[in-house]
């Protein structure tokens, strides 16, 4: 009878850890080569462009940081944001990616901690375990109607 009682908890705290990732893919059509990152000097994850920039040297694209006004050269933008929340410590709660090109939208992804994170561990992963599968799904070519 207690057990009976503690399913509809551990229900809710299951749902309170899920991860939601939602990703609008590139257009492998695209020659996306190199992207220049807008510095965001709001956010706090310190690692966050480090990781940015190894996920896209996977994938073959170069990259550079600017900060301030957009170098000439730049044809695909990212605009980033990413939050951190605190449990013992601070972890990345929420990150959100945006690909420009020529001021229109070409691709995006953002990653969120449901509830942040609730009683699960994983939401103590680091920058990297959580933001490579984003970056990976924004290489992957969408699904085509049959």
């Amino acid at each position: 009878m207690k057990f009976s009682r503690l399913l509809p908890v551990l229900f809710v705290v299951s749902l309170a850890s899920c991860t939601t990732v939602e990703v609008s893919p590139l257009d492998p059509d695209l020659e996306f080569l190199h992207v220049c990152i807008q510095k965001n000097p709001r956010v706090q994850v310190e690692d966050f462009i480090s990781v940015l920039e190894a996920g896209f040297a996977r994938h073959g694209v170069t990259t550079e940081v600017f900060s301030g006004k957009k170098p000439a050269h730049c044809e695909f933008i990212l605009t980033y944001t990413a939050l951190r929340s605190w449990d013992v410590s601070t972890y990345l709660s929420h990150a959100e990616l945006r690909i420009t090109k020529n001021k229109r939208q070409v691709a995006s992804a953002t990653y969120h901690l449901e509830g942040k994170g609730g009683l699960s561990l994983t939401k103590f992963a680091g920058t990297k375990a959580k933001m490579d599968p984003v970056i990976d799904q924004l290489f992957e070519q969408p699904a085509t109607a049959p």
